[in-house]
């Protein structure tokens, strides 16, 4: 009898516990709590949905308005989400202020900060060139079709992107470049001019009438080549060198590329050879002549054989 009334009293504590008129009192705050608060959420979704549809005009007059004047494809649509993003995220952060989550808002601003480092800690060299790609794309002095020589390598510009440049070189290969390497070394843009300086380097042999000679090379290239505005055909004596007088000429041309140059110094060393040929000047190449002591070996060998009264030996 004892212990069944023992037994009562213990469920009578554990139901004493479990009190459910304060679990219902805290409910019934929550419901007038989410009641009162339902209007702000009404509003903050409608808040973050107007941001959402007006990030997508965001985007849009990004990549047709402020990014027209870049060429590359790939760096307007790159700009176009990252102003979506950018918009999107406000409106987050305006929704939330809305509901008055303030602790909640400043725990994820704290968060993504920690977030942001960290990325940045391990992608720093990634970022480096995804920032040298947004400066190649506002870089007059880099366009697409180009033809460039950067970091040993040359070719025409085929693609600019957020991490690399792509060099199609003379070969019909492909190079890729990072973008820092050539934002933080000295690059040659041959496409940028429309003309540039020939030089062909020659010599005539020291018989030669020097100043026949530039007159003659003057005039042949001047035949060939028109010189424009302020320019003008150059030539001036070198160096004495061990068989000829070295000289150089210099001249304007339409050069655009690497190979423009070289068919401008083809068609140079093909006139100034026909021009001196039908002057009779010589253009002289060095010769060397090896004796190997042929006859003087054969010499002695006859001396040594008639010295021993023997027989020559041929």
């Amino acid at each position: 009898m004892l212990s069944t009334l023992q037994t009562e009293a213990q469920e009578n504590s554990d139901w004493n516990f479990f009190d459910f008129d304060k679990l219902i009192e805290k409910l019934h705050g929550w419901g007038e709590s989410l009641i009162l608060k339902l209007p702000n959420f009404v509003i903050a979704i409608l808040v973050f949905a107007i941001f959402w549809f007006l990030a997508k005009y965001v985007s849009k007059f990004v990549r047709q308005i402020l990014m027209r004047g870049v060429k590359q494809d790939s760096i307007r649509v790159m700009a176009g989400k990252t102003a979506f993003a950018i918009t999107v995220l406000i409106g987050f952060f305006v929704a939330l202020g809305i509901m008055d989550l303030d602790k909640v808002l400043t725990s994820v601003l704290a968060g993504a900060g920690v977030v942001g480092l960290a990325i940045g800690l391990a992608l720093q060299g990634t970022l480096n060139n995804t920032f040298s790609g947004v400066i190649l794309s506002f870089m007059p002095r880099l366009q697409l079709g180009d033809w460039v020589e950067t970091n040993d390598y040359s070719g025409f510009v085929e693609d600019i992107t957020l991490r690399n440049v792509t060099l199609r070189q003379s070969d019909n290969n492909y190079v890729i470049v990072p973008n820092s390497s050539i934002v933080d070394s000295p690059f040659k843009n041959w496409s940028q001019t429309a003309r540039s300086r020939v030089f062909v380097n020659c010599g005539v042999g020291y018989e030669s009438d020097l100043e026949a000679v530039k007159k003659l090379t003057i005039e042949t290239l001047s035949a060939k080549f028109e010189q424009q505005g302020s320019e003008e055909i150059e030539f001036f004596y070198e160096s004495f060198g061990d068989s000829s007088i070295n000289f150089v000429a210099r001249f304007w041309a339409p050069v655009t590329k690497r190979k423009d140059m070289l068919a401008a110094q083809d068609l140079a060393i093909i006139e100034i050879k026909k021009a001196f040929d039908a002057n009779d000047i010589n253009i002289p190449f060095p010769i060397r002549t090896l004796d190997f002591g042929k006859n003087k070996f054969r010499s002695e060998t006859i001396t040594i054989a008639n010295s021993g009264g023997g027989e020559a030996v041929s």
